[in-house]
């Protein structure tokens, strides 16, 4: 496997690390646009690789040329929202930044598996789609795995107990609307209902909701990276090692769930050829409407993006 990551920031420096260090890849090519920082960084990972007794091409570069025959795409490349930058400014910033990167890596990889991690989430996965033209199995955006991760984690906090008993999924779009399964959600096979009373448990769900923003909180001038990172490997390793691992995960929607042309994490089966299935998992009445709130609300972010980008270029 050839592993592109694009963008050596925090999320991409740590998701080539980690991907190096749990051997995901033979060569890692870490790209950003500014000169010195990937090479810089690629060559601190690999320096790292022989205490660890793994072998794994590290590269750093600015030349998409050096990304060429990749078999996967991770891109993380964007800005943060910054004091006085309006949503549509960042939007429309980060949107053509992941234009330009899912153009020019798909020139040169036009067979790789992207995986979207740059925000907004879901409407940059589905710009890649489009940008690239790829079948949706093949583009996949990161959210629901580090939606879900974050959610368990409060769980085990709250009771006290190992995050390995935690079992959960967390669906819909990466923000304020995304939607915790609390039916689907056990401890060692427990039901959360009956071990937590419903006031603790939506406070849970409310800081799973806030979990980004808890982290900017405390960082002031960043954001998180450890666990988005390590929940892009977790996506890696079951297409690379064809798991078939049920993962929440954002994808193309056609008429699953009732909803069609939007991007939004639903659970998928991962494997080495992309997204391997859909799973169409039984939702109640009201699971269902939160699960199309969340989409409207990724939907009505697509349809500015594409006015924005139409200003862009008219």
């Amino acid at each position: 496997m050839k592993l592109t990551v694009i963008g050596a920031g925090n999320v991409g420096a740590t998701t080539a690390h980690i991907a190096a260090v749990r051997g995901v890849a033979r060569e890692i090519v870490l790209l950003d646009i500014v000169e010195g920082i990937p090479q810089g960084k690629a060559l601190d990972i690999y320096e790292s690789l022989p205490i660890l007794g793994q072998d794994c091409r590290v590269i750093g570069t600015n030349d998409y040329a050096d990304t060429a025959n990749s078999d996967i795409v991770v891109i993380t490349a964007g800005v943060p929202r910054k004091p006085g930058m309006s949503r549509d400014d960042l939007l429309s910033t980060n949107a053509g930044i992941v234009k330009s990167c899912a153009e020019q890596a798909f020139a040169y990889s036009p067979s790789a598996l992207f995986i979207v991690v740059s925000n907004p989430l879901d409407t940059m996965t589905y710009l890649t789609l489009k940008v690239t033209g790829l079948p949706r199995e093949r583009v996949l955006g990161m959210a629901g795995v580090l939606d879900t991760a974050r959610f368990r984690s409060f769980i085990a906090m709250e009771l006290g107990v190992s995050v390995k008993d935690v079992s959960a999924f967390v669906l819909g779009g990466h923000g304020d609307s995304m939607v915790p399964l609390i039916r689907y959600t056990t401890v060692a096979g427990i039901p959360l209902a009956e071990l937590l009373p419903s006031d603790r448990i939506q406070a849970l769900v409310q800081r799973t909701r806030d979990g980004g923003a808890e982290i900017v909180q405390y960082l002031k001038t960043g954001s998180a990276y450890y666990a988005p990172a390590t929940a892009v490997v977790e996506m890696l390793e079951a297409i690379v090692h064809d798991r078939k691992q049920i993962l929440p995960c954002a994808v193309l929607l056609q008429g699953e769930y009732g909803l069609s042309d939007v991007v939004c994490g639903v659970p998928v089966k991962l494997g080495r050829n992309g997204v391997e299935e859909i799973l169409s998992i039984e939702l109640t009445a009201e699971e269902l409407e939160a699960l199309h709130r969340s989409a409207a609300d990724v939907r009505r972010t697509i349809e500015r993006m594409e006015t924005l980008l139409a200003q862009q270029s008219s």
